[in-house]
């Protein structure tokens, strides 16, 4: 692959730059927790006055880019490309404790200013807000990754995604999402709303792909090819996003290599993710988080990943392996309960053993309780074969 730095980047069209700009001056609600009224957000409102009062904190902002599946959405909208979170990072310098305690505290003192008229701040603290807009927090400082994320509430998925990035070994995961739009020409219009782009005058807009090659990663995005390299450096190997990009009809690129890559992945997501139990929540926040109002798609998701697991996994011992494979069937299960979608049990195989205190007679095999209790996977030997002729 040529990395040449001038390969990496490309300016965007006339329509791409119309199609960024609805996506900065669209209205997003932040919703707030009890009573606290949701605050209307434009992303380039808030951008603006993040960089803004970052600088006047003594803050050094090199750049702002709209990162991931927003401008991969952006890029390339004809097959069908859509995005969830509005990703936006900042490249900044923390070179200290000190430092991700101001971008914080920037943060937080900017949503001060989106509360509605009428409403009392002068008793409102950090705190308050966190507790009350912040859906997560993240803040990682080691040798090789130095950044902070703050995410901001959206009840249909459509978080407002704050990254502040000192340094990040690993930018992306996939071509198709190693896009980032740098906004730094259209600062100057963020503050001046009557001042309007054309087709004859707008600014220069450039995007680059962390992948290297930015005209071979838009290949991969128009024609939906799934090619990575090194997955075993990305943080659970891909394998969540691989299986969803299978899902959504991307195809890889190239059969062979992929079956190495699988593996890669596999062995890397269990490296991160050992136990089973912390496999079914990463595995549940992934489906909350990436497939609201998809909830039909949650079934395909499963079942993809339970192929690509079985398929490729050569790092767990067969018990492991089976263990991981059951609880992604029985996820697979609850979700068809929840749509109320009941497998054809002609065609429903379980084989199963029983606990030990099973052969207690005073023991009941079934338990009612009132509301649907929380699926937590149990490891024993519980085996489920599905065939076709699901109703």
């Amino acid at each position: 692959m040529d990395d040449k730095p001038d390969r990496r980047f490309n300016n965007l069209s006339w329509k791409q730059i119309q199609s960024l700009d609805q996506v900065l001056t669209e209205v997003i609600p932040i919703h707030g927790r009890g009573n606290f009224p949701t605050l209307e957000i434009k992303p380039k409102d808030i951008i603006y006055i993040v960089k803004d009062r970052l600088e006047e904190n003594g803050i050094t902002v090199h750049d702002i880019r709209l990162n991931g599946s927003t401008a991969s959405h952006i890029l390339v909208k004809q097959n069908g490309t859509s995005y969830k979170d509005l990703d936006v990072i900042f490249r900044v310098e923390l070179l200290g404790e000190k430092e991700f305690q101001v971008v914080k505290g920037v943060v937080l003192d900017c949503l001060l200013d989106f509360l509605p008229q009428g409403v009392n701040k002068e008793k409102i603290t950090g705190l308050t807000l966190k507790e009350a807009y912040v859906q997560k927090m993240v803040k990682v400082a080691n040798d090789h990754d130095r950044w902070s994320l703050i995410s901001l509430s959206n009840n249909r998925g459509k978080n407002v995604e704050l990254k502040f990035v000192n340094s990040l070994r690993r930018q992306f995961e996939f071509s198709v999402d190693s896009f980032q739009i740098i906004l730094d020409s259209l600062l100057p219009l963020f503050s001046s709303p009557e001042d309007m782009m054309t087709m004859e005058s707008h600014p220069t807009v450039v995007a680059e792909s962390m992948y290297g090659d930015f005209q071979e990663a838009m290949d991969h995005l128009k024609y939906k090819l799934i090619v990575t390299r090194n997955p075993e450096e990305i943080r659970g190997g891909g394998l969540l996003k691989y299986s969803n990009l299978l899902v959504r009809e991307f195809k890889p690129a190239s059969d062979a290599e992929i079956k190495s890559l699988e593996r890669y992945m596999c062995s890397r997501f269990f490296i991160d993710f050992p136990d089973v139990s912390e496999q079914q929540r990463k595995i549940e926040s992934y489906l909350r988080n990436h497939f609201i109002g998809e909830e039909k798609n949650k079934y395909d998701y499963l079942m993809t990943l339970h192929q690509v697991v079985n398929e490729s996994t050569v790092c767990l011992m067969g018990h492991e392996r089976r263990q991981t494979l059951n609880m992604i069937t029985l996820l697979a299960l609850r979700v068809l309960g929840e749509q109320n979608i009941i497998p054809n049990t002609a065609n429903v195989t379980c084989y199963y053993q029983p606990a030990p205190y099973v052969s207690d007679r005073s023991f009941s095999n079934y338990y009612i309780a009132c509301g649907q209790p929380q699926l937590m996977y149990q490891p024993y030997p519980l085996h489920i074969n599905m065939q076709a002729g699901m109703v």
